[in-house]
């Protein structure tokens, strides 16, 4: 009886199919992105002659180019398209040799020639051929309707929000516009900070450019705000509704990462 058990128990484990370990996920499209942007970014600024060199981002943009989108859920295609934004900014920079400001390029003697930087066929993506300006206007705001993507649009300017170290994904997408927001609020005080004294808070005037995204009014626009200013004093500057708006200055000299000083 033993040994009829032990017999039937090596048959059973002879026969019983192997436990599978489950596959690893599949590599998003935009690892590559997040691999440069890693390497290539510091403190929201661009070393625009890495990105000239690499091999690797030529085949970003190819891929960007030949993505099939319309399957992927709304996070994945908003995470794509600001990924195409940004990436193929790098590339207007770095196609023109532009190294002082964005509005620079296709100007002559302070006069447009031809297309402005956003006008300009530059994007392929999804087997489209694009402007940075439709891909923002036409596509980003227009589908998604999403006021935290002017916190992750880089236009490669010093007062653009800051280059975000790695690329957008859909999976995270609602993480990454929060913490992009927060950083960009909170951070970047040449922008945007509470100045509680005079009652006044100074918004980049980003706020005031997209304010139909916001919600049009100064009213909407603080409140759009206030969840990111969390002390004690800052939010009864809110509850009170005392706060008044100045737009700040916008610098479009290019966000340009100075090279490392000599250790």
């Amino acid at each position: 009886m033993i040994l009829q058990s032990l017999l039937l128990a090596v048959s059973v484990s002879l026969t019983a199919p192997a436990v599978q370990a489950p596959a690893a996920p599949a590599p998003s499209m935009h690892a590559p992105f997040t691999a440069m942007l890693k390497q290539h970014v510091r403190h929201g600024l661009v070393d625009y002659d890495a990105f000239a060199k690499s091999p690797e981002f030529p085949g970003y943009l190819q891929t960007l180019a030949a993505a099939r989108i319309g399957s992927m859920s709304m996070a994945d295609r908003l995470a794509f398209w600001i990924n195409v934004y940004n990436a193929y900014t790098i590339e207007l920079i770095n196609k023109h040799k532009e190294r002082e400001s964005i509005r620079n390029i296709n100007m002559f003697l302070g006069v447009v020639k031809g297309k402005g930087p956003w006008k300009e066929e530059i994007v392929r993506a999804a087997g489209r051929t694009l402007t940075l300006d439709e891909v923002e206007h036409k596509i980003i705001r227009v589908e998604f309707k999403e006021p935290r993507i002017h916190m992750a649009l880089v236009c490669a300017a010093m007062s653009c929000p800051p280059l975000r170290p790695e690329a957008f994904e859909g999976a995270g997408l609602d993480r990454q516009l929060q913490d992009q927001t927060r950083v960009f609020l909170r951070e970047r005080q040449t922008e945007n900070r509470l100045d509680l004294g005079n009652s006044v808070i100074y918004l980049s005037p980003i706020f005031d450019w997209y304010r139909e995204d916001f919600g049009k009014t100064d009213a909407n626009i603080l409140k759009f705000v206030a969840p990111y200013f969390d002390g004690a004093g800052e939010k009864n500057a809110f509850a009170d509704s005392r706060l008044r708006i100045e737009f700040t200055d916008y610098d479009w000299s290019l966000n340009l990462q100075k090279p490392r000083e000599t250790q």
